[in-house]
C-alpha cells in the first residue's frame, strides 16, 4: 500500500506531504483543482516519462518521493529488486524520481540509484491506476485475454506455451533462411563442383612447381651435364704418367708419406704431411659424389615430356584460377570443398529441421490445448461472477459471458476471446458495440473488484470511474468500492457524493491563490469537513441546510459519521 506521498515543485505543486491509511481513501475536489496532477506525479514516480514541462515555477529540481508498504512474503517483488542490486528493505520500498530544469530525471528505490525501467516493472506489483477512459480498454482483445488468464490463474501454462511458440518460430525461422541459402547455393554447385574436381584430379603438391622447373631444367640439358660430369670425374682420378695413368689421391698420397719421412728432421714436415692426407679425404669424398650424380643423371625424353606436361597444367590452372602459386591453388580447392561440405550438410541440417519442427508443433499444440482448456473451464465462472457484480449495481437482466473461439497460433495462444453484454438478458453482443458509459463503467468495475482478488494488487486507484452514472447506482458502484477496501488499499477519485461518502479517508485537493500565483494542494478532511466537502459535492458553490442535512445522512448510512479528527 501507498503510505507516504511527497512532491516539490511539480507543475501546480510547490510543496506537498502526506500520509494515507488502508481501505478505502476518498480524493475529491472542484473540477480543475488539480487531481490530475496528483495522479500525474503518481505516474512519474512509478515510470512514465519525464520533461522539462513537468518542473513548477521553481527553478529546482522536481522530485517525487513514494513510500509503500509491501509484503515480506512477496518472492517476486524481493527478487526483482536483488536483479538490479536493490537492497530489500523489509516490509518497506522507497521510490524517489528526480527531475531536473532541462528534462533529466534520475531514479532511486531505496536510495540506490536505477534505471527508469525497474519503476515501471515495480509498478506492476504495486499499483493498479484505473483512469476515466481505461473502459476502451473493454473492446482491446489482448486486455480481455489478460483478465481471463489472470482469473483462470494459467501462468505456468501460458508461459510454457509461448516457450515453445517461440521455438517453434525460430525453428521455422532457421529452416527459411537455410532453404534460401541453399536455393541460392545451388545454382553453382554444379560449377563449383566441377572447379573442385579439377583442382583435386591435378593430385596438387606443396612445392612441386619449384622441384619440376628444376628437373626440367635438368633433363632438358642432361646430355652436357653428364658430359661434364665423365670429364671432372676422370680429372680427379687420374692422370697421364710414363707408367699409365695415376690418379691425383694416390699423388698426393705418395707426397705426404715423402714428408713423414723427413718430418723427425723438419718438424714442419709432419703438419704438411697431415694437410695433405685430408685433402686426399675431401678429394676422394668429392669423386664419389661426382660419380654418384653422374649415374643418377638421366637421358630420358619420356621423362622430359612428362615434367614438360605436368608444368603445362599447372600453368593452365594458375590462369583458370588466378593464383600463381600450387599453394594457392591447393587453398582454393579446400574453399571450394568447404563450401561444397557446407551445401551438404545444410541439406542434412534442413532434414533435421523439418523433424525437429515437427515433434516441437506437436508440442505446441498440445500446450495450446491445455492453455485452452484452463481458459474455457474458467470463462463461465468469470463470467458469472462479472455478471452478478454487474447487476448488483441495478442492471437486474444484464446478461454477460466471455465467448472463447479457436483461431490461429499467436503469442497468447490459439483462442480469441469476446466479451459480449445485453442490459436486458436478450441477444449479448459485442461490449464495445452495445454498452453505454455508464454500463462500461460498471462492467469495468465488476473487472476490477473480481481481478484485484487474484492479481494480488496492494494498491488500486479509481479515478472516476463512476463517470456516466448517479444516484442509486452510483451508491452501489460506491459499495462495490468500499468491499474493495476491506481487502486492499484503495483510492476512488470521484465526483459523486454517493461514492464520497463511503470512504474510510477523505481528501480535498484543492487550488490556492496568492503571491501571483495558484498552488495546488491536498488535504485530509476532518469529520465536520468530510460533512461540509460532501454537501458542496451535493449542491454546488451555494451549500444549503438540506444538503449539509444530505450528507451527514449519507455518511450515517456508510457508517461514516463519527470519523475521528486526524
Amino acid at each position: 500500500m501507498l503510505r507516504r506521498l511527497s512532491i516539490r515543485n511539480y507543475v501546480l505543486i510547490d510543496s506537498l506531504e502526506t500520509e494515507f491509511p488502508e481501505g478505502l481513501v476518498i480524493i475529491t475536489g472542484q473540477t480543475g483543482a488539480g487531481k490530475s496532477i496528483l495522479l500525474g506525479a503518481l505516474s512519474l514516480l512509478l515510470g512514465s516519462r519525464a520533461d522539462a514541462s513537468m518542473i513548477g515555477e521553481s527553478s529546482d529540481n522536481c522530485v517525487v518521493e513514494g513510500e509503500f508498504a509491501v509484503s515480506r512474503d512477496d518472492v517476486l517483488l524481493r527478487k526483482l529488486l536483488e536483479e538490479n542490486d536493490v537492497d530489500w528493505d523489509e516490509g518497506v520500498i522507497t521510490i524517489r524520481r528526480v527531475v531536473n530544469p532541462t528534462g533529466r530525471s534520475r531514479s532511486f528505490v531505496n536510495d540506490s540509484p536505477v534505471q527508469v525501467s525497474l519503476l515501471s516493472a515495480l509498478s506492476s506489483r504495486l499499483i493498479d491506476i484505473h483512469s476515466q477512459h481505461q473502459t476502451l480498454l473493454l473492446s482491446d482483445r489482448h486486455f480481455q485475454m489478460s483478465l481471463l488468464d489472470h482469473f483462470a490463474g494459467d501462468g505456468a501454462l501460458l508461459e510454457s506455451y509461448r516457450a515453445s511458440f517461440r521455438r517453434h518460430g525460430e525453428l521455422c525461422r532457421e529452416l527459411q533462411d537455410l532453404e534460401e541459402a541453399v536455393s541460392r547455393s545451388r545454382a553453382e554447385y554444379e560449377y563449383n563442383r566441377s572447379r573442385l574436381d579439377r583442382l583435386v584430379d591435378a593430385g596438387l603438391q606443396e612445392n612441386e612447381l619449384e622441384e619440376l622447373e628444376l628437373e626440367q631444367k635438368q633433363l632438358a640439358n642432361a646430355g652436357q651435364i653428364k658430359e661434364n660430369l665423365c670429364s671432372a670425374e676422370n680429372a680427379l682420378d687420374a692422370v697421364p704418367s710414363g707408367d699409365g695413368e695415376i690418379s691425383v689421391t694416390a699423388l698426393i698420397r705418395d707426397a705426404a708419406k715423402d714428408l713423414d719421412r723427413i718430418s723427425g728432421f723438419v718438424p714442419a714436415a709432419a703438419s704438411l704431411s697431415g694437410r695433405l692426407e685430408s685433402c686426399r679425404l675431401e678429394l676422394e669424398d668429392i669423386i664419389s659424389e661426382l660419380s654418384r650424380i653422374n649415374s643418377d643423371t638421366e637421358v630420358s625424353e619420356d621423362r622430359l615430356a612428362e615434367v614438360e606436361e605436368r608444368l603445362s597444367l599447372l600453368y593452365t590452372l594458375f590462369r583458370a584460377f588466378s593464383c600463381d602459386t600450387v599453394a594457392g591453388l591447393i587453398a582454393e580447392r579446400d574453399a571450394l570443398a568447404s563450401s561444397i561440405a557446407g551445401l551438404e550438410v545444410s541439406g542434412e541440417r534442413i532434414g533435421e529441421l523439418k523433424k525437429e519442427i515437427s515433434e516441437e508443433a506437436k508440442k505446441l499444440a498440445e500446450a495450446a490445448s491445455a492453455l485452452s482448456g484452463a481458459r474455457h473451464s474458467a470463462a463461465g465462472s468469470l463470467s458469472e461472477a462479472i455478471r452478478d457484480t454487474v447487476r448488483s449495481m441495478e442492471l437486474p437482466d444484464a446478461e454477460f459471458r466471455i465467448v472463447l473461439s479457436p483461431s490461429s497460433m499467436t503469442s497468447d495462444g490459439a483462442d480469441t476471446v469476446s466479451y459480449e453484454f445485453s442490459s436486458t438478458g436478450r441477444n449479448p453482443v459485442d461490449v464495445a458495440k452495445c454498452a453505454s458509459g455508464g454500463e462500461m463503467s460498471r462492467i469495468m468495475l465488476a473487472l476490477k473488484a473480481i481481478m484485484a482478488k487474484y492479481a494480488n494488487m496492494p494498491t488500486m486507484i479509481f479515478d472516476e470511474i463512476d463517470t456516466g452514472v448517479s444516484g442509486s447506482v452510483a451508491d452501489k458502484m460506491g459499495s462495490v468500492i468500499c468491499e474493495m477496501g476491506k481487502y486492499m488499499q484503495v483510492f476512488a477519485i470521484t465526483h459523486l457524493p454517493q461514492v464520497a461518502a463511503k470512504g474510510t479517508a477523505h481528501y480535498v485537493v484543492a487550488k490556492t491563490s496568492g503571491a501571483g500565483r495558484t498552488v495546488s494542494e491536498i488535504k485530509r478532511l476532518s469529520d465536520r469537513e468530510r460533512v461540509m466537502e460532501i454537501a458542496r459535492m451535493l449542491s454546488g458553490s451555494t451549500l444549503t441546510e438540506a444538503a449539509v442535512a444530505n450528507a451527514e445522512s449519507l455518511l450515517e448510512a456508510s457508517g461514516n459519521n463519527s470519523l475521528s479528527d486526524k
